[in-house]
């Protein structure tokens, strides 16, 4: 076995360049948990470290490829786990920097990159010779005496190879690399064309009387924001990735609010070159195509085969069944806002970019809570160190430490240690909060450095979101909305940092489980004592008034018909789209969309999708194609652990100790049904959810 490894890294070597020596990826990193060196990392570096570490891959691959010996578990399985080290330190980086700190000579180098990228990954998966050894091992699989965990990534290997086309003829394949290398081009197009006119969508407003309704604070940062891109003396309003926008539930000018919805709306749809609808007829119809080559029927068959729900059958039986009590809810809550409107005389009919602002009236004549009365008590930093991190302690005895010698990629950014109860160390945590024009929109989680027992790694990860950044000398405050999200991302992050698997493969989850940790963590931002812990007046020290929390509490489901409406209504979209077959025309974006839309019963003229085609970043531009149902399936899954938890005790170090134990840290180690069923004894029930969005008896 050691001569076998010494061979594979002979091979690495052998093709390594001198000039390449000094590249920062060219070793793993001397910091601490092996995290990136953004310090020596420069943006010229990325591209030829990518590049090698395919070559390297390549060569460490064909050694595993002719290797005259019998296959074995770890002449194979684990010796294609261990290759590719160069590859990956450089992509999980480049990975970030491209989303959150991108550049001119980035998103040329990501470019160049993806059609050799895709060209790579075939390589791989379409060699018949690896492709034999793999399957001759999932052949005799019952005689080889693995472990479970063992017995899974096998699994996955031989999925990988036979998904990836290992199966077709020649000429297939040939047709597949094709298809591959074209859909890596068009992807990376569409992100590039998005991130462009969300840029130039932004909204700019000469005179501040229409932006009333804003604070200072908020006034103040529109100001830079302009003045940043040369418009000193007006105020400009960026695009948030989504169709609403968090100012509409402020400005009281009815003009401006239909002004910055239109900006949203149409960002990608403005016939200019920035417009994505011709890029997205053509990866829905590729899409389509590669499925049909490799034996599905739709986009959606191929994509669903390796997720929890299985079928695409099962995913859009479980969105259908929750149509009507969502559609059932809009009309209801739609009849409420347009009854204040008249209420007030104000003569029209009510529209989306009315709902979030009458919506905020009636939440607070119901409840007595305003959002401005929130945030005086949720100042930024205050919430990750006194909020999710104390949730994280109290659960799990987690505790960390703010990092100031680890260098980032961004001044902004935040980097903190997590050590367990123990005291033991746990890994890195980065935080990348506030909104640039460069970085992509949303929020996510991101790894450089997997926990891995094979290669002894600890985690490095990294929390990243789109929150506006104070103007100088302002209080860094937020909405309860985005102290929502902080909690939501780190319970990705927990996912990553307590990741226990021996093998990489079995690290990650499949899209409609690995929303479970992060919606379940958001339950802690309310827990009392836990509140009690972060909810403070940024300037007095005072804590958020008993009354106030009530009340938050109490107007907890208050305007789901709009936030759940709005996530199924993209859902839906979603799965409309990659429910495509191949023999399918090239669609009309506009036209599909609205027959797609109408076909759903929701009131999508009022709660408009989430994400409309043309910005639907998830499943043109990540890994969410007919998988953006997931958020909701998840939703399902931690609604029923969290009432698991609340008829054991709640937040307690146990039950935190048996989640982490039975969920956590098990990645793909297991089926993901089995691991459910061991957390909350029983199979998923949607009726948790339904209670939970207040769509149960309404």
């Amino acid at each position: 076995m050691t001569s076998f490894r010494v061979l594979i890294a002979a091979a690495a070597l052998a093709v390594a360049s001198p000039a390449l020596a000094a590249n920062p990826f060219a070793e793993p990193s001397p910091l601490p948990y092996h995290a990136p060196q953004f310090d020596k990392i420069q943006d010229a570096d990325y591209q030829p470290a990518i590049e090698e570490g395919i070559a390297q891959s390549l060569a460490e691959v064909r050694v595993i490829a002719d290797n005259p010996a019998p296959p074995t578990f770890e002449n194979t399985i684990v010796a294609m786990e261990r290759h590719g080290q160069m590859l990956s330190r450089a992509q999980a980086a480049f990975g970030q920097v491209t989303q959150a700190n991108t550049n001119p000579t980035l998103q040329k180098a990501q470019a160049a990159l993806a059609p050799k990228l895709a060209a790579y990954s075939d390589a791989i998966y379409l060699d018949p010779k690896l492709f034999a050894r793999v399957k001759a091992l999932w052949n005799q699989r019952a005689a080889l005496k693995l472990d479970g965990e063992q017995a899974m990534v096998l699994d996955t290997y031989y999925q990988r190879f036979v998904r990836a086309g290992a199966n077709l003829s020649p000429a297939d394949q040939d047709k597949l690399r094709e298809l591959n290398k074209r859909l890596s081009v068009v992807g990376n197009t569409f992100r590039q064309k998005l991130l462009s006119g969300t840029k130039t969508g932004a909204l700019v407003v000469d005179d501040p009387a229409k932006l009333a309704g804003l604070s200072k604070g908020e006034l103040d940062a529109a100001a830079r924001d302009a003045k940043e891109r040369g418009q000193d003396g007006k105020f400009l309003l960026p695009l948030q990735n989504t169709t609403s926008q968090p100012a509409i539930s402020s400005l009281t000018d009815r003009g401006t609010r239909e002004a910055l919805f239109e900006h949203s709306w149409t960002r990608s749809e403005r016939g200019d070159a920035d417009d994505t609808r011709a890029t997205i007829a053509e990866l829905a119809r590729l899409r389509a195509q590669k499925a049909a080559l490799l034996g599905y029927k739709t986009w959606a068959d191929y994509s669903l085969e390796e997720q929890m729900a299985k079928t695409s059958v099962a995913a859009n039986g479980f969105l259908d069944a929750l149509d009507a009590p969502t559609a059932k809810a809009q009309a209801r809550e739609a009849g409420e806002l347009q009854a204040m409107i008249d209420a007030e005389h104000g003569g029209f009919k009510l529209k989306p970019w009315d709902w979030e602002i009458y919506a905020e009236k009636l939440r607070k004549a119901r409840y007595d809570l305003n959002e401005n009365d929130t945030k005086p008590y949720l100042e930024i930093w205050n919430v990750l160190e006194n909020g999710v991190f104390y949730a994280a302690n109290q659960m799990y005895g987690v505790t960390f430490k703010r990092r100031t010698d680890i260098p980032t990629y961004h001044p902004d950014i935040r980097v903190y240690e997590v050590f367990e109860a123990d005291g033991k160390p746990l890994g890195l945590a980065y935080f990348d909060y506030w909104k640039r024009d460069n970085k992509s929109g949303g929020a996510w989680m991101n790894s450089y450095v997997p926990q891995s027992k094979l290669f002894g790694t600890k985690p490095v990860i990294s929390n990243t979101a789109n929150f506006t950044k104070p103007a100088d000398g302002q209080p860094a405050l937020i909405t309860f909305e985005d102290v929502r999200t902080m909690f939501h991302e780190f319970g990705h992050g927990l996912h990553g940092l307590f990741s226990a698997t021996t093998y990489p493969s079995s690290g990650g989850t499949a899209r409609d489980f690995v929303e479970f940790p992060s919606q379940f963590n958001e339950h802690w931002a309310l827990e009392p004592r836990v509140l009690a812990h972060y909810a403070h007046h940024w300037k007095t020290g005072e804590p958020m008034p008993q009354a106030l929390v009530d009340k938050i509490k109490r107007a907890d489901t208050f305007n789901q018909a709009f936030s759940f409406g709005e996530l199924l209504a993209a859902a839906q979209l979603d799965m409309r789209w990659h429910s495509l077959t191949a023999d399918a025309p090239q669609q009309d974006v506009d036209a599909f969309e609205s027959k797609a839309l109408a076909s759903t019963g929701l009131d999508v003229t009022d709660v408009p999708p989430r994400y409309r085609t043309s910005y639907f970043a998830h499943i043109w531009g990540s890994g969410y194609s007919a998988g953006y149902y997931a958020y909701i399936w998840t939703d399902m899954l931690q609604q029923n652990t969290y009432d698991w938890f609340v008829q054991h005790g709640g937040m307690t170090r146990e039950n935190g100790q048996r989640y982490r134990d039975l969920i956590l840290s098990k990645g793909h180690s297991q089926d993901y049904g089995t691991m459910f069923r061991n957390m909350v004894g029983h199979d998923p029930k949607v009726e948790p959810l339904l209670v939970k969005r207040g769509l149960d008896a309404k």
